[in-house]
């Protein structure tokens, strides 16, 4: 059987320490080759015009020309999945979300050296994400995305499930009430998905936690946009926090967050942990909370994303009562979480982007 083809990454990136650190990150990963190194854009664009890359990671502030003009120059003229790096904060954090907006696949922050396990997490999330954008779908890409092994030898860490966080969901399904929660899980190409869905919503939808794989900080300002674009109100959601009709809440980067009934009422958890399916905040645990909390009054919705965080959490919410709903493949970025929930045939609906805001409303005044 022959091999499959490794991954081609080209880093751009002024800082010669961040270039030798992520290669050292991505070479690590058998899967990913470091097809080459850029200081700046113009050095990029050269070493491209030699040979294409399948990936490119670039950074925002760079001399001669920004990141942001660079991704909006190479989407207009030779578009390739491109994961933006950046340090951890809170200006950059805005500049990024733009760089989502103009056609960047994900974020992942650069990698500090120090603790062992900073930087065995920094590993998987940077390596997940490169290969989550080596498949998804650049508008004007052609071709099909290349194939790569599904577990390589050498990954860092064994694969946590649900049960890091909270135990299974027992006994029979909660009986149904009036209101309805919605649970959404998003991954790479989530941001401008789950923008679409909620600006479709008006003002008086039933309450939804999402968990969008994001890094922390980024969040916050994830929401806020949100928040400006929405007749609905959308906030990070923090510890406490109340699901409530019109609201909208959205998992904090590098927090769990589970869903939690008192009385007839729902709150949300937030919570630290242990990486699950390989993400923190884990669309699997923020599922399985809603199994266990809500029943058969919650809605599952599963979107584009790598990978199969969420797929167990959902075949937990579907026992339970729930109804789950998830984009098709032609839609979807990447088609890895809600393909994986469909094989586990604990999917109700499957339906494209453009419709998931009417099936969830749907779904919640059933």
């Amino acid at each position: 059987m022959t091999a499959a083809r490794k991954i081609r990454v080209l880093i751009v990136d002024d800082s010669a320490t961040v270039r030798q650190t992520l290669t050292a990150v991505l070479e690590s990963d058998p899967e990913i080759e470091v097809l080459g190194v850029a200081s700046d854009p113009y050095v990029a664009a050269r070493r491209i015009r030699d040979e294409v890359p399948d990936v490119i990671t670039l950074d925002v502030e760079m001399p001669r020309m920004d990141g942001i003009t660079f991704l909006r120059k190479l989407m207009a003229q030779h578009p390739i999945p491109v994961v933006m790096c950046s340090s951890l904060t809170e200006a950059g954090s805005e500049t990024l979300l733009q760089a989502l907006s103009a056609g960047a696949v994900d974020i992942i922050l650069k990698p500090k050296l120090g603790v062992a396990e900073h930087l065995a997490e920094s590993r998987i999330r940077i390596c997940d994400a490169v290969k989550a954008a080596a498949r998804a779908r650049v508008r004007g890409r052609h071709g099909a995305p290349p194939e790569f092994h599904q577990a390589a030898a050498g990954e860092p860490q064994k694969k946590l499930t649900a049960d890091a966080m909270l135990p299974p969901p027992t006994g029979k399904a909660m009986a149904r009430t009036t209101e309805s929660i919605v649970c959404i899980g998003a991954s790479t190409g989530g941001t401008e998905s789950l923008r679409e869905v909620l600006t479709a919503l008006p003002a008086n939808s039933p309450g939804i936690v999402i968990v969008q794989h994001m890094p922390e900080r980024f969040t916050a300002s994830f929401a806020k946009r949100l928040n400006d674009l929405c007749e609905v109100d959308v906030k990070e959601a923090e510890d406490g926090d109340a699901v409530l009709r019109g609201r909208v809440l959205i998992a904090p980067g590098n927090l769990h967050t589970m869903l939690e009934r008192s009385g007839a009422n729902y709150y949300v958890s937030v919570k630290t942990g242990p990486l699950v399916s390989r993400h923190r905040p884990s669309v699997d645990v923020l599922f399985r909370s809603a199994a266990r909390a809500a029943g058969s009054n919650a809605v599952g919705v599963i979107m584009t994303g790598m990978g199969d965080d969420g797929a167990r959490g959902m075949e937990e919410m579907k026992k339970a009562g729930a109804l789950t709903i998830a984009q098709d493949e032609a839609s979807s970025v990447v088609f890895g979480m809600p393909k994986e929930a469909i094989a586990r045939n604990c999917v109700d609906r499957i339906v494209p982007l453009s419709q998931i805001a009417q099936e969830l409303l749907r779904a919640a005044a059933r």
